[in-house]
Formats: C-alpha cells, sequence, structure tokens
C-alpha cells in the first residue's frame, strides 16, 4: 500500500543543513494500524506529511500502490489525495459558521456529488459517531470531543483508503480520548490502513505495530513495552 524507498527531508536554515526526517525506506501495507511515536520535534509530522502528499522528500520516493506520489503532477496528486487519504487532526479545522452536517458535506461538495447524496451521506456518518442529534449544531455549539467526531465524520465522508491521524486525542478528556481511539480501531477492523502518530504510548500500544521516531530517524518493530 505505502512504501518509502529512501524518502528524507531536510531545510536550510541561516546556511546549516537541518535534517527534519533522514532518508528512510518502510513498508505499511493495506489494512495495516500503524503508531508513530516520539519526543516534539522528532520529525512526526513531517513524516505524516510526507506520506499525505502534502510535503514532497528532499530525496527518495513515496509510492501508493506502486504509484510514485510525488512525480505526479500537482492536481493529480490533490485529485489522489482527495480520493485515497483522509486526515484527522490535533486541531479540528470545522469552519465556525457551517453546522456539523455542512462541515461533513464539504469533501462531498468538493467531488461533484449531489447535494441530496451529501446530506444522506453526512448525516448518516454523523449518526455513526454518536452525533446523530447534533447534525444542526454549530462547532462552538459543540464539546471538544463532539467536534473531533464531526472532524471524523468528514474524513470518512469520501470513503478513503487511508486515515493519517496527527495526535487526534491530544486536546481531550479521557473518556472522549478512549471513544477517539476505538473508533480508529475500528476503521482498521474495516480494513483500512491507519497511521497514529502520537506521543501517548498507551494509545500507541493499540495499532498492531509501534515505530519510534527520533531526531528524524525511525526505528522499526519498535517494542513498546520496553521503552
Amino acid at each position: 500500500m505505502i512504501q518509502l524507498e529512501g524518502a528524507g527531508k531536510t531545510y536550510e536554515k541561516r546556511g546549516q543543513k537541518i535534517v527534519a526526517l533522514a532518508a528512510t525506506n518502510l513498508n505499511i501495507a493495506a489494512g495495516e494500524f500503524v503508531a508513530i511515536v516520539g519526543p516534539s520535534g522528532s520529525g512526526k509530522t513531517t513524516l505524516l506529511s510526507l506520506l499525505g502528499g502534502m510535503l514532497a522528500p528532499s530525496a527518495g520516493k513515496m509510492l501508493l500502490d506502486g504509484v510514485s506520489v510525488y512525480d505526479l503532477p500537482v492536481h493529480e496528486r490533490a485529485k489522489l489525495r482527495q480520493k485515497r487519504i483522509g486526515f484527522v487532526f490535533q486541531t479540528f479545522n470545522l469552519i465556525p459558521y457551517l453546522s456539523a452536517l455542512e462541515n461533513v458535506q464539504i469533501p462531498l461538495m468538493l467531488s461533484a456529488t449531489d447535494r441530496k447524496s451529501q446530506q444522506e451521506k453526512a448525516a448518516e456518518l454523523l449518526t455513526r459517531l454518536g452525533l446523530g442529534e447534533r447534525l444542526d449544531h454549530k462547532p462552538g455549539e459543540l464539546s471538544l470531543g463532539q467536534q473531533q467526531r464531526v472532524a471524523m465524520a468528514r474524513t470518512l465522508a469520501n470513503d478513503p483508503a487511508i486515515i493519517l491521524a496527527d495526535e487526534p486525542t491530544g486536546n481531550l478528556d479521557p473518556a472522549t480520548r478512549t471513544q477517539i481511539l476505538d473508533y480508529l480501531t475500528e476503521f482498521a477492523k474495516e480494513g483500512r490502513t491507519v497511521v497514529l502518530v502520537t506521543h501517548d504510548m498507551s494509545a500507541a500500544e493499540l495499532a498492531s505495530r509501534q515505530l519510534l521516531l527520533k531526531d528524524g530517524k525511525i526505528t522499526p518493530r519498535f517494542a513498546i513495552h520496553a521503552a
């Protein structure tokens, strides 16, 4: 499903070369649930952005089902992200003046789905995530946990094969954190590929494989209980 072949990311800052992600080889199978753990500044978000088609590597390649993503024209890469990849962030990025239903409709609108189908699909997803009675509520009228569930429903709108989650429980209370992690586990059981970036070791334990990222370098098959 996802392959990194010698992919790395460097920056130039004040004449110095900064390695955000060292040259990396990585394979993530279809339907796998992978957690990437590591301290702040270790390169976790850089890696996730690269996997999501949002940040081109300085060297090497990222392949999705054998296709070199960053060799695609920009519009083709955007189309691939829209159809194949869903993102869940610590900040929910909901549009404050739109209702929960309308926020979830956005990706469906961009994919030219007709309005009635948009509304039906958005309502179905929100109901699945326990928000069937909150369809008309705006983000400011929802708790943080409810806002994250709206964001997750929006992520699922185009039925992505891959879900990339960047610290999705960072702002949530313990009960809601557990609920969000249960949903991610459920999505993986449905056959989606889930990549979770987290500093939370107990969250990482839910994944089928954990990777440690430190100083831009990945330690594969990281034994979390030995950390």
